[in-house]
Order: structure tokens, then C-alpha cells, then sequence
């Protein structure tokens, strides 16, 4: 089991905490601040899906005008643990 508490930037959320099996499987994720309906529907939907694929999914997604979104910074948190 991997885990790791990624302290975000440039979002409102703060930090992601993910805990990664070793075939590469995601058992949790767990938002700390951010927009806590969408922080807790990511992280509803990633749970069980294989780190490579959520990372091809989110990765780019902005907010707003910001260059980057809870989701990106998922998917980045995800390749530090890959």
C-alpha cells in the first residue's frame, strides 16, 4: 500500500491524501478543503479505478481560469505515486 498527503496549489483545496494499492488500484482519496460536494464526487468516482487510467482522465482539467483544478491535481498527486 502506497500513500501519500500532496499539498495542492493554485485551488482551493488544500491537500490530497491517497492511499494506492501495490497493483496500482485507488482505495481512497480524501480532499482537505475545496468545494466539498465535488471534492467527495471525485473522489467517489476514482475509488477502484487504476491510478494510470484516472490520471489520463483528469489531467488537464482547469477551473475556471486557473491553469489547473482538483482533478489535475489529483491526476499529479497520482503520478508522484506512480
Amino acid at each position: 500500500m502506497k500513500h501519500l498527503e500532496y499539498p495542492t496549489c493554485g485551488t482551493c483545496s488544500r491537500q490530497i491524501n491517497i492511499d494506492l494499492d501495490d497493483n496500482g488500484t485507488i482505495q481512497s482519496v480524501q480532499f482537505v478543503g475545496g468545494c466539498h460536494g465535488n471534492t467527495q464526487g471525485i473522489s467517489a468516482l476514482v475509488k477502484g479505478m487504476d491510478a494510470r487510467e484516472a490520471c489520463t482522465r483528469l489531467r488537464g482539467i482547469r477551473c475556471g481560469n486557473k491553469p489547473t483544478s482538483c482533478p489535475d491535481q489529483l491526476a499529479q498527486a497520482l503520478e508522484k505515486l506512480l
